[in-house]
């Protein structure tokens, strides 16, 4: 299990000739012994299958055993060659593929939307890891360009920005500045402005690069200029500590935005204007210290992930007000555990990449750790998480009893037309997709309709610490379908998202709610007479095995 007081950002891992060299950045790795076993493993330029440590790595990364999983939102798909190791995915909607990058092999494969299946990959002609069965480099980022003529991707362990189009094929574009400490800058996230140029950020880089897209050359540096990144708040914290977390360019408004922060002591938003070229600063509250996944909504307001607790939230751009919201508990499934068992203390989800949906505004993020995609409405404030089928106990702090623990390793995603939602699975060897929309009505996986509907009221409230407020929660059932439900609570109490001492009760737990059927259920609400004034977001809502849908109540807490 991740502990965010430990692990400080996200699973990046820097692997040299010699040995493999974990930076502090290593959220990815499932706990401490996992970071052992890949700092002891070491690199082997000639692949022996004997060799224990090889297989391990294989065991640990490649899904070598893994099946294609599906419920009724979610279907996925096996690669076609073994140990991809996929991460960054782009659905090309002109092109009607999915393009994804394997940071094993060095190949750039795609899903064909229309056939229904992989076509030929592609061999990017410079990866030097393949030669070593231990190494990779991760593509955090992959881009369709604004007129769908190239696709772009980030390249970690050669520090280069790759672009392919059917003609001339691949150029590859060296960034002109490297990490003193971890010899690349490790970029991570890059985006286009209204001209069709290049903007992107590197972890371990508080800079805002910029590529002149016709002025850049293939195997050179030529068109790509910084932009130094305001870091006066972080003055007395080591550089190396310094994170980028990702970008969201806003063309409508011309501004990019930006994360940044050193875990545990800084979190920030930074707001670039690319007409004056001056940044604007915005510090999170203290328990907001790791903000990765950025996105804009149709208003211009800015949504952010926070991949060291179990929150999202939004920034108001007008008044800077900052509105958290939770995600579900974890669920014990992911630690071997029954629906009775106390979850894990730092049982965290760990929201963590974003993304604005394609057609209808919503807002999308992964939750790493709580093994879903979420999408939150921000008009009607409800939540969907859509559960991955796949569990791996390679990544899970499992009992040995348990029959299913872990997580699937979902860790980047795209949202394309028509409802369709694809994402991939990095140490499962797979990619899959989520069925919004009549996009599946081939029945790819299943029924996509949503077996119920969660409304809640009243949807703000005030209540003194320590009195009891009742909720009505009324969940309905679709026209055809019955549904055993299961019914869930969380909020923006404690990191975690439990309400922590407060205390929650449903008038029922658990029902079969039968087709074309209402249940109204009764939640009452005890703030902890230890928990501090001010405002606070209680989700309330139903689950089932494949999907969960709660409403945000807003709540004000008095003295």
């Amino acid at each position: 299990m991740i502990n965010p007081k430990k692990a400080l950002v996200y699973g990046i891992i820097a692997i040299t000739v010699v040995v493999i060299t974990v930076t502090m950045y290593v959220a990815l790795f499932r706990s401490p012994s996992d970071i052992s076993l890949a700092v002891k493993s070491g690199i082997q330029p000639i692949a022996n299958s004997n060799n224990p440590s090889i297989e391990q790595f294989k065991n640990q990364f490649c899904g070598l055993n893994s099946i294609p999983n599906s419920n009724n939102y979610v279907m996925e798909y096996r690669l076609p060659h073994t140990c991809e190791m996929p991460l960054g995915i782009a659905v090309d909607n002109q092109a009607g593929k999915v393009w994804y990058v394997s940071t094993k092999q060095g190949v750039l494969g795609d899903y064909n939307l229309i056939t229904k299946k992989f076509d030929k990959e592609i061999s990017i002609p410079v990866w030097n890891v393949r030669k070593y069965p231990m190494d990779f480099s991760n593509v955090w980022s992959v881009k369709v360009d604004p007129k769908g003529n190239s696709i772009w991707f980030t390249d970690e362990k050669q520090n280069t920005i790759w672009r392919y189009s059917k003609a001339p094929g691949f150029d590859m574009y060296k960034i002109p500045e490297k990490s003193a400490a971890f010899g690349t800058i490790s970029p991570v996230s890059l985006d286009f402005d209204s001209k069709g140029d290049l903007y992107f950020v590197g972890i371990h880089s508080p800079v805002l690069w910029f590529g002149n897209v016709t002025q850049m050359k293939n195997d050179t540096s030529d068109g790509i200029r910084k932009i130094p990144m305001p870091v006066g708040n972080f003055k007395d914290i080591d550089s190396k500590q310094i994170s980028t977390g990702s970008l969201a360019v806003d063309n409508k408004r011309n501004v990019i935005w930006i994360s940044l922060s050193a875990f545990a002591s800084e979190g920030e938003i930074l707001r670039y204007n690319m007409t004056s070229r001056t940044f604007d600063t915005f510090v999170l509250p203290e328990q907001l210290s790791l903000p990765v996944g950025l996105a804009v909504d149709n208003n211009g307001n800015l949504w952010a992930t926070d991949h060291g607790t179990s929150i999202f939230y939004t920034i108001d751009i007008k008044s800077h007000n900052v509105t958290m919201f939770a995600t579900s508990n974890a669920s014990p499934k992911i630690y071997g555990l029954n629906e009775s068992s106390s979850l894990p203390e730092d049982a965290y989800t760990l929201p963590y990449w974003m993304e604005k949906g394609a057609d209808d505004g919503s807002i999308w993020f992964n939750e790493h750790q709580g093994n879903k995609i979420a999408r939150f409405d921000p008009v009607t404030n409800t939540l969907y998480e859509y559960w991955i089928p796949t569990q791996n106990r390679l990544w899970g702090d499992c009992p040995p009893s348990s029959k299913t623990c872990g997580i699937a390793n979902v860790l980047q995603f795209s949202n394309g037309e028509n409802g369709q939602t694809w994402f991939t699975e990095f140490s499962e060897n797979k990619i899959g997709s989520i069925a919004t929309s009549a996009y599946f009505n081939n029945n790819d996986n299943g029924s996509h309709q949503l077996p119920f509907s969660v409304s809640a009221s009243p949807p703000e409230l005030t209540v003194k610490r320590g009195q009891s407020v009742e909720i009505k929660a009324n969940i309905s059932s679709g026209a055809s379908l019955s549904s055993d439900i299961n019914m869930v609570s969380s909020g923006t109490f404690t990191p975690t998202g439990t309400l922590g001492n407060s205390t929650g009760s449903f008038s029922e737990q658990s029902f079969l709610l039968e087709p074309m059927h209402t249940k109204e259920v009764s939640f009452i609400f005890t703030p902890a007479t230890d928990l501090g004034s001010g405002e606070y977001t209680l989700m309330l809502g139903a689950q089932n095995d494949a999907i969960t849908i709660m409403k945000a109540v807003n709540v004000h807490i008095l003295d």
